[in-house]
């Protein structure tokens, strides 16, 4: 797809490792290494170059790539043989593999910071970004959950204007599982008091938006209720009358293909045949677990809200198996074909807001 006022060339995809501990150079490394990409778009890496020389030769089941260091405006193409890297500054402390740190957590955030700057100086059309660990990050001093309130902030919003929606593509065009938590990343107990209508219908118009154009079609919704059973009529609780269904129904009179409350046991198996494309999900576990038993490392995280694309790998750090030549790259690489189709749908704002980057 041609977006008015923009040239045919391919996305510009700013990447980032996550945390150099865990296994995010590799799969960024190894995602790279596939012709696949570099055909959705013209790749970059953020961050620091020694390290990641460091990791092509001194972990198991490297690709034997080059490494090239490139400045922010360089517009060639990318190519499989060869790392091309934005170099992030900073300091260059030295990371244990497989051990959260301050160093590791700052080099992680400094890459995103990069990348973020990229696509505020239009130098990057979206980001994608490798795992990072919390307890890292916090130790190195950043007071954020994570990826999707680190940009929140960056763009100058509350960390409540961006959501997250896990997305697993399916295996023939158009079809795929989407799921839109309204609250993530917070103890279980204040999400629960936290919950509103608003806060429901706001994930699911937003789920409903970027369903549309990852799939070329009206999207099929259902939203899950809290309690068991779906409250069994109020005997085990009243969230869902109370809650649910009075943000069902506004989904409803806004034109969307809606269900729910459905209780979430049987939900995600109903969606899993193709009966829905997307759920709101209500809390974080709730969503999480069944999409990653579903295919963990097939899965996407996209970012929703704010004016830019971001898509991410779905699962951790996997400190555990780092250096063991186990890392799958699959969840990067869907990452870099929804990025790249964001893009192709809604430029580099993508569809989650309006006006530029700030």
């Amino acid at each position: 797809m041609t977006i008015p006022g923009r040239t045919a060339a391919p996305p510009l995809i700013a990447i980032t490792c996550g945390d150099p501990a865990g296994i995010g150079p590799e799969i960024v490394s190894l995602a790279w290494a596939e012709a696949a990409p570099h055909h959705r778009g013209r790749l970059r890496v953020h961050g620091d170059p020694a390290l990641l020389r460091g990791v092509l030769a001194g972990r198991r089941g490297m690709p034997q790539l080059a490494i090239e260091t490139v400045a922010i405006d360089d517009p060639r193409p990318s190519r499989p043989d060869s790392i091309l890297v934005v170099d992030a500054g900073g300091d260059r402390e030295a990371v244990a593999p497989g051990h959260a740190s301050a160093a590791g957590g700052a080099a992680a955030a400094r890459a995103v910071e990069a990348a973020f700057a990229a696509v505020l100086a239009e130098r990057a059309d979206a980001i994608v970004t490798g795992p990072l660990h919390k307890e890292a990050l916090h130790a190195a001093g950043y007071d954020v959950p994570g990826h999707t309130e680190l940009l929140a902030r960056a763009c100058n919003l509350p960390d409540s204007a961006a959501s997250m929606m896990l997305w697993l593509p399916g295996a023939a065009a158009g079809a795929g599982l989407g799921v839109v938590h309204a609250t993530l990343h917070e103890p279980l107990r204040s999400a629960i008091g936290r919950l509103t209508p608003d806060l429901i219908e706001s994930a699911g118009l937003r789920l409903a938006t970027l369903l549309a154009a990852l799939l070329g079609r009206r999207p099929r919704i259902a939203v899950a209720a809290l309690n068991p059973h779906g409250g069994e009529g109020g005997l085990f609780g009243d969230d869902e009358s109370r809650l649910v269904a009075p943000a069902v129904a506004r989904l409803g009179s806004a034109g969307i293909d809606v269900t729910g409350p459905l209780p979430a046991d049987t939900l995600f198996l109903r969606a899993s045949r193709g009966e829905f494309d997307g759920v709101v999900a209500l809390y974080h576990d709730q969503g999480h677990i069944p999409v990653k038993l579903l295919g963990m490392h097939r899965a996407v995280n996209i970012t929703l809200g704010l004016p830019l694309v971001r898509t991410s790998v779905a699962h951790g750090t996997a400190f555990d198996i780092v250096g063991r030549g186990l890392a799958d790259p699959t969840s990067m690489l869907a990452a870099i074909d929804a990025a790249a189709s964001l893009v192709e749908a809604g430029g580099r704002r993508g569809l989650n807001a309006s006006g530029p980057v700030p």
